[in-house]
């Protein structure tokens, strides 16, 4: 061990030791530590992802020191220890397994390394609130000669996208900004005066400069909700690219996302293509995370303010935070001007399909979900459609259901308004938002009570009245039949209907189709198949994904059908009576001439205008 030489009170040095084997390799100094023995843990979640993740797993190796010689370490619970008392300075080394690929934990091999301090960083007991130094030093030469940093961590020395030494206030704020090592792509734009780049990792042939100009477009939206100036001096977004993947974590002045290769827009030759299916998903993503750069990382829930990260802090405003956000992140792309009112209407409709389809609306209420995200959302089993309803998803449309309450009175409010207000009260004071906060603040601007809203959408489990919601803005709501299993809602082809339907949502398999989800209710959950069922024949004829949705439209409501499944490595047969296919696809559009007041609203509504 090399003892780090420092007058901060708590310094980290954090080295990509061994990366064939996956393992960081981290000192920590203390300066005045605790005489009476000093208690140390890391964090058993990471702000943004709501679950128990026990990240102190991957810690290894544990070991003291003090200028008298070692000191004894014992391990307390599952994610703290504690030294034995011994003189100051107190230094530790301890190694950390980093194999998550995720944007949650830390992952390092031969090309790339990706932290976020709540995997790596022990919190020294009684200096949380100090000043933390850390220094990131580079790879062994053989692996890492040409890599280099991304962070947006304060440097405190260290050069720009470079090794070397950086700041933080507390250690709330270092465990707050992830870092990338390794080769990445680079690419930046501007908003507002503020530096924003993209720090792509992983293979890809993807249109940088294209995908710039696009979040460029969709930051500028953001920040004309909420105004300026940005709140942080830089953002960065950072992007790990594999073969199939999705998923995004906000920071206070980044985010990380994972994508699928396949949802990058190729370099094109000629004109521009339009933004196709996988690229809407990925910049919806994006639009999600950099939202929270107001919306939950400076707009605060209390439950949130001064929490301790070894145990979970619950809230029934959940939905404030993560469903607002996912209102406006697709809503985000039309009024940035990259998709039409029509395809952000088909997102809209997608998303009330998922809530629709899922018995768990008329069971668990939106407050509950935001509750009980710690123990249900994040720990979906199969059961999951029929018991839980998602706090993203009907927290949209309950978010959107807000907003055109809000507009409809005439008086020029909107939602955009109330998360400005939102954002002068909480945002730029910093003053946590207490429980129920959001609804008193929502009467407050409404100039009204809204108990009667929140009760039933937010505290009931009825279905809400979305084409009630949508008429006086010119959009027609409608249920339809599912065209196929794996229709999602929105727009259906012309012509193609799916008479019967077993209930089920599927995916392929080597074998067949695997189904993911068996709805309650419906004809294969009655004959007895069961998620992760592969379903190999159809009345003795092989079927695959391919195969099974024009198998289906062949049979009638009514009729028996021999269903051959995997079960494990058993083989399982099963009778399919089919059912008539169920109206539980939303389908949104523009209505055709609409009177000029519902015209007056929809372009003020899609447009940001009150």
């Amino acid at each position: 061990m090399h003892p780090v030489s420092a007058p901060a009170a708590v310094r980290y040095r954090i080295r990509p030791a061994r990366p064939a084997d996956h393992v960081f390799e981290v000192e920590l100094l203390i300066a005045d530590p605790d005489p009476a023995g000093q208690r140390l843990s890391l964090p058993a979640w990471i702000p943004g992802s709501y679950m128990i993740r026990n990240f102190a797993r991957h810690v290894m190796a544990v070991e003291a020191r003090s200028a008298d010689g070692p000191v004894v370490v014992e391990k307390l619970d599952k994610q703290t220890w504690r030294c034995a008392p011994a003189p100051a300075p107190l230094f530790l080394r301890y190694e950390v397994y980093a194999r998550d690929l995720s944007v949650r934990g830390a992952h390092l091999d031969t090309r790339h390394g990706y932290f976020n301090g709540t995997s790596v960083f022990l919190q020294v007991a009684g200096a949380a609130d100090q000043p933390c130094e850390v220094d990131i030093l580079p790879p062994p030469p053989s692996t890492g000669a040409r890599w280099r940093v991304a962070t947006t961590l304060p440097p405190a020395g260290a050069p720009a996208w470079g090794f070397g030494r950086y700041r933080a206030a507390d250690y709330e704020e270092l465990v707050d900004h992830p870092v990338e090592m390794g080769t990445f792509d680079l690419v930046g734009f501007e908003v507002a005066g503020v530096p924003h780049h993209i720090a792509v990792t992983g293979r890809h042939d993807a249109d940088l400069e294209r995908i710039s100009r696009d979040l460029a477009r969709i930051c500028e939206t953001h920040l004309e909700l909420f105004g300026r100036p940005f709140p942080a001096p830089r953002y960065l977004f950072l992007l790990t690219v594999t073969g199939e993947g999705y998923g995004g974590l906000e920071h206070r002045a980044s985010t990380s996302l994972i994508c699928s290769r396949q949802d990058l827009p190729p370099v094109a030759g000629g004109d521009q293509p339009p933004v196709d299916e996988g690229y809407r998903r990925f910049l919806g993503l994006c639009s999600h995370e950099y939202f929270h750069t107001w919306n939950v990382k400076r707009i605060r829930p209390a439950a949130f303010t001064g929490c301790s990260l070894e145990r979970e802090a619950y809230t029934r405003d959940l939905w404030v935070f993560e469903g607002i956000t996912s209102y406006y992140d697709d809503l985000g792309l039309l009024r940035a001007g990259l998709v039409s009112a029509a395809d952000y209407l088909d997102l809209l409709a997608r998303t009330a399909t998922r809530v629709q389809r899922g018995r768990g609306r008329l069971r668990q209420s939106l407050a509950e979900s935001s509750f009980d995200a710690w123990t249900r959302f994040y720990l979906q089993g199969p059961e999951a459609p029929d018991t839980i309803v998602s706090y993203y998803a009907k927290g949209a449309l309950v978010a959107l259901g807000l907003d055109l309450l809000l507009r409809q009175d005439g008086k020029g409010r909107s939602l955009d308004g109330l998360m400005r207000l939102l954002w002068e009260r909480h945002g730029r004071t910093g003053a946590a938002l207490p429980e129920g906060g959001f609804e008193a603040l929502a009467a407050e601007y409404a100039g009204r009570s809204l108990a009667a809203y929140f009760d039933r959408a937010v505290r009931g489990t009825g279905d809400l009245p979305l084409a009630d919601w949508l008429r006086p803005f010119g959009v027609e709501a409608v249920l339809r039949c599912p065209v196929s299993i794996s229709d999602e809602g929105g727009r259906a082809p012309a012509g193609e209907s799916l008479e019967v339907d077993p209930g089920v949502s599927a995916a392929a398999d080597p074998l067949g189709v695997r189904l993911r989800q068996v709805y309650e209710g419906g004809a294969a959950r009655l004959a007895g198949l069961a998620p992760g069922d592969v379903i190999v024949a159809l009345d003795g004829i092989r079927t695959d994904m391919d195969r099974f949705p024009r198998q289906l439209r062949r049979l009638r409501p009514g009729q028996r059908v021999q269903v051959h499944a995997f079960r494990g490595d058993e083989l399982l047969q099963h009778e399919l009576r089919l059912r008539s296919a169920p109206r539980d696809r939303w389908e949104f559009k523009l209505a055709a001439g609409p009177d000029s007041e519902a015209a007056a609203r929809r372009s003020a509504w899609l447009g940001g205008r009150a």
